[in-house]
């Protein structure tokens, strides 16, 4: 079961990240501003953040079995049309804006996977069942190079077949746990009952800033590298799946070490590490060794980060409202993903430079950590 929701997880996030590899290219075909090139990579993010909460409520009732296929097949409507029909900003937004579909999958599985294992297990296989985050580097590495090679609509064909492929797939092969908590009453009343929960806001801030901050650099790490450094538009998308990778490596290891000692020092130790590292991206050294090292290590504690925060999730929240509140914290994280590339784009237009963008980040960051220390180590004390 956990396979299987992993390669949906990976399928799906694949199709939701095709458009940011290409968001330079797209820049000289439309003849786009810095903003309007950032918006056009931030609207898929939002779209499949705020469908995370709708989302995990009916998959707390309806159940992984049926939602998976179903969001799978719903995503191959926009993957075809951005490959086939969108011509103009205009229709690049409105397939962008469906588009988003694919990133609501990560509040079908994590419920799903939550059922399936025991509590002591849980942060180690929600971080295994969080790899598939790395179908965005699977975008990078493949987007650009297949555009290039075999014309600009196959990456966007090849996912649209590989999503029906895994539809059926997962039609035959997932189960529900039979014995899994259903939730009563209506969609509106347990959201509300949701969003009443203190854990559900705290754990909430957390993952905008830890998977926020993974969203927006995989979405802009590609303009930025371009911009900054002056790489070809490849070289950059090539980078920034080695960014990506890491990060998705090291949410096993966040889950697996909230697992062995406590969620909380593992959040403090990455939020701690990002503060440091986004100052040092802001003084923008040459990028090798020093920036490169600098958003690798950032890409660690990122990834460990979004690990140990559904690690909490697991401790803190009743099963039968796992997939709820996922829905809430998965969408405050993409939205944290959603904003930073606006502000990026928006302040180098205004000042030339990405110096307060990095300084904004490394503030939030602390932020983080403050509430990590504080509210949510008391609340995970009451709760285990």
């Amino acid at each position: 079961m956990l396979t299987v929701a992993t390669v949906g997880f990976v399928v799906t996030f694949w199709a939701w990240a095709l458009l940011s590899p290409l968001g330079a290219t797209l820049r000289e075909q439309l003849n786009l501003s810095s903003f309007q090139q950032s918006l056009l990579v931030a609207v898929p993010v939002v779209v499949g953040s705020l469908g995370r909460i709708p989302v995990g409520a009916l998959t707390d009732r309806l159940g992984a079995r049926r939602m998976f296929p179903v969001m799978a097949l719903l995503t191959v409507l926009p993957v075809l049309y951005l490959g086939h029909l969108a011509s103009s900003l205009a229709a690049y937004l409105v397939g962008g804006f469906f588009l988003g579909l694919g990133g609501t999958t990560f509040a079908i599985g994590v419920p799903f996977v939550n059922s399936w294992y025991p509590p002591a297990r849980r942060g180690l296989a929600l971080g295994i069942f969080g790899v598939g985050m790395g179908g965005t580097a699977l975008s990078s590495f493949t987007t650009v190079q297949l555009a290039e090679a075999l014309g600009p609509s196959f990456p966007f064909d090849l996912v649209a077949v590989v999503l029906v492929v895994y539809s059926v797939v997962a039609w035959l092969l997932l189960r529900d746990r039979p014995d899994r908590p259903v939730p009563a009453g209506t969609m509106g009343n347990r959201l509300r009952a949701t969003l009443r929960l203190p854990a559900t806001m705290q754990l909430s801030f957390l993952y905008a800033v830890a998977f926020g901050g993974f969203v927006a650099f995989s979405v802009y790490l590609p303009t930025y590298l371009v911009s900054a450094y002056h790489l070809d538009k490849s070289d950059a998308a090539l980078r920034t799946a080695g960014f990506v990778l890491l990060a998705v490596a090291m949410r096993p290891v966040g889950g697996w070490l909230s697992d062995r000692f406590d969620p909380v020092p593992v959040l403090l130790a990455a939020f701690g590490a990002t503060t440091l590292l986004a100052v040092l991206a802001a003084f923008q050294f040459p990028l090798l060794p020093v920036e490169t090292v600098v958003f690798l290590a950032m890409a660690a504690a990122l990834g460990a980060g979004t690990g140990a925060v559904f690690a909490l999730v697991a401790r803190m929240v009743p099963a039968e409202r796992v997939g709820a509140v996922t829905g809430v914290v998965g969408a405050a994280g993409g939205l944290g993903g959603f904003f930073p590339p606006l502000v990026m784009g928006l302040v180098y237009g205004l000042t030339g430079s990405y110096f307060v963008g990095f300084l904004l980040l490394a503030a939030t960051a602390a932020g983080a950590g403050v509430v990590s220390g504080t509210a949510v180590r008391r609340r995970a004390a009451l709760a285990h």
